[in-house]
């Protein structure tokens, strides 16, 4: 297998063009490419400045997880520091974990930042939405998005050998001369599910809100820590 590091986005669509696939940091790759045999071409953007980004508003998709500090949202880097072991954060990157992955911790907090996906193509660059980075599993470049008033993030006890515990992550936004947003996200086994509500003085209000949305049907144990870290978001209202 020949690894190609391109340096620049030029060079990378030179990659993709020549059909290179994706290895990101190879964690989740490498045991299915042992059994079913290596590419001819790979591409890793862990050498592209663009991918390697991590700041207030946007982190790169090369970057590894444990790099991912109080630059961002707490919402965000909570996930980042659940992710497997220290030994697994060290090498997996956050585009491994939100396009390679099925559990795709990193997916609900990137939902309620209502995050921006740009990605790379061989005939250029191109912003998206997440669901089809999820569907469609392009080569992710970059997360953007705008940062949130306050955030908050759990990650649940699991069960060796069981479902994938249960995540759920939630983000107060400013509303820009309108109502606060209250975005909150579950990892439910496989699936995410997401809501938004207004940011209502009220939480009993906003969490009928959020009853109402696709969040209606969580099991009892999610809508317990929703119902924890809702009134606490929304002390935030008006602080933006």
């Amino acid at each position: 297998m020949l690894l190609r590091l391109p340096t620049s986005v030029p060079e990378a669509q030179e990659c993709l063009a020549e059909g290179a696939v994706p290895i990101g940091g190879a964690t989740l790759v490498w045991a299915t490419w042992q059994r079913d045999g290596f590419p001819g071409l790979a591409i890793s953007l862990s050498e592209l400045p663009e991918a390697n980004v991590i700041g207030k508003e946007t982190v790169g998709s090369a970057v590894v997880l444990h790099r991912i500090d109080t630059r961002v949202p707490d919402v965000l880097r909570l996930a980042a520091a659940t992710v497997g072991t220290g030994a697994v954060r060290r090498t997996a990157t956050v585009g491994g974990n939100i396009v390679g992955s099925t559990l795709r911790c990193l997916l609900p907090p990137a939902l309620v930042l209502d995050a921006r996906a740009t990605v790379l193509e061989s005939d250029g660059l191109r912003e998206t939405d997440l669901a089809e980075v999820v569907a469609k599993r392009p080569l992710l470049l970059a997360l953007r998005w705008r940062t949130p008033i306050a955030s908050a993030y759990r990650k649940l006890p699991g069960e060796a050998g069981g479902e994938p515990p249960l995540v759920v992550a939630s983000a107060l936004h400013s509303g820009d001369g309108t109502p606060e947003c209250l975005r909150v996200a579950v990892r439910d086994g496989y699936e995410v599910l997401s809501g938004t509500a207004l940011g209502r003085a009220d939480a009993e209000e906003t969490l009928d809100a959020l009853r109402a949305t696709a969040l209606g049907d969580l099991p009892a144990a999610a809508w317990d820590v929703v119902r924890a870290q809702v009134p606490g978001l929304l002390e935030h209202r008006g602080a933006d």
